[in-house]
């Protein structure tokens, strides 16, 4: 089987699907691989690189035309789809649920398509797991872009004109995201608070240090869905903000990371919270993507209202697109060797990572 990677043309996007290293580890397997040229520039893997790997260089076209899979980050382009032949192979991160248009077409394109963000949070999948790899970077880059824009320093600070309180950090969310965010802004010497709908997290974020804000509630006990977090009730929610408003009241940096899965994201801090924040505040808001968890927020845009500056950041991966295609690629090798374990694929639907994942089969939409 050949293996193809195209550059991603999503605006912004630096990250490539496969490093050199993964292909180096899938030739290695009896795989061959071809690449566009300058797919990996802007992560800085030179297309020399895969050509010592035993990689072979092609323009999109020919990768198209030669692959008999194509991996991908981002959903194809309008460019990408007419280039797709019937029986192809994609793996990527699809999105059915929100790109039923893009889905319908790979299905009438006779495109197997898999997507890489539905991969099940089981133990034996953690390995191919790309929204936790991914998120863990984020959830880093989250603080330290939050860090860059508060007007004051994370630690505590004895100095000889005076001590310099320590910044007080609050998170919405213990997913992987909120605990890499709550490791990063600890380590920067920061007072944490959290919060999550699902109980079972506490223990989590205060193993890391965090003060965990907990709503008791027994609607509670069935708010977790493969890891995920489902939907809360509205009274629960009414709950949860009276809860944590005394310390969103208090924070100096203010990060968000609740997603629903499938579903727009929920909305967890209003205007009218916003404007009792303390002024020089910061918000980063990790799910401006999927609607925000912020009323204010906008994706790729820094507002400043009632004295606090709210950041919506798309896309925070590839603001460390090194790391980021190199876990991505690693999570990626192991979902191609594990669908084709002797070098041709197999489909086995009673296996719960490929029905998972399968969103397109022979025309058929299972997913969209």
């Amino acid at each position: 089987m050949k293996i193809g990677i195209i550059k991603e043309t999503r605006p912004g996007e630096r990250r490539v699907a496969l490093t050199p290293s993964a292909a180096s580890d899938l030739i290695a397997k009896g795989f061959e691989v071809v690449v566009e040229s300058g797919a990996g520039l802007d992560s800085h893997f030179t297309d020399e690189q895969y050509r010592e790997t035993g990689a072979v260089i092609a323009d999109k076209k020919q990768v198209f035309e030669q692959a008999d899979v194509i991996v991908k980050i981002n959903p194809p382009s309008d460019e990408d789809l007419p280039l797709f032949r019937q029986g192809q192979i994609l793996a990527g991160m699809l999105f059915p649920y929100n790109n039923g248009e893009l889905i319908k077409q790979l299905a009438d394109k006779g495109v197997t398509a898999f997507a890489m963000e539905l991969i099940p949070r089981i133990s034996r999948a953690q390995n191919m797991d790309v929204l936790s790899s991914q998120s863990n970077l984020a959830g880093y880059k989250a603080v330290i872009i939050g860090a860059d824009a508060l007007e004051k320093i994370f630690p505590l600070m004895m100095t000889a004109a005076g001590t310099i309180k320590p910044a007080r950090v609050l998170i919405y969310g213990v997913g992987v995201a909120g605990l890499q965010a709550i490791a990063t802004a600890k380590r920067l010497g920061a007072v944490v608070e959290a919060t999550d709908i699902r109980p079972e997290t506490k223990e989590e974020a205060e193993s890391l240090g965090a003060k965990f804000i907990q709503v008791e509630d027994e609607s509670l006990k069935d708010i977790s869905e493969g890891g995920y977090a489902k939907e809360a009730s509205e009274e629960f929610l009414r709950k949860q903000k009276e809860a944590v408003d005394k310390s969103l009241f208090q924070a100096d940096l203010v990060i968000t990371t609740a997603l629903v899965m499938g579903r727009k994201a929920p909305r967890l801090i209003t205007e009218e919270q916003i404007r009792q924040m303390k002024r020089g505040a910061v918000i980063v808001d990790m799910a401006v993507e999927q609607g925000g968890n912020v009323e204010l927020s906008k994706p790729d845009k820094i507002i400043e209202k009632h004295g606090v500056k709210i950041i919506g950041k798309t896309n925070l991966p590839s603001l460390l697109a090194v790391n980021a295609s190199e876990l991505y690629a690693k999570n990626m090798y192991n979902f191609l060797t594990f669908l084709m374990p002797e070098g041709q694929p197999v489909i086995n639907l009673e296996d719960e990572i490929i029905d998972g994942t399968l969103t397109v089969k022979d025309g058929e939409i299972r997913k969209s």
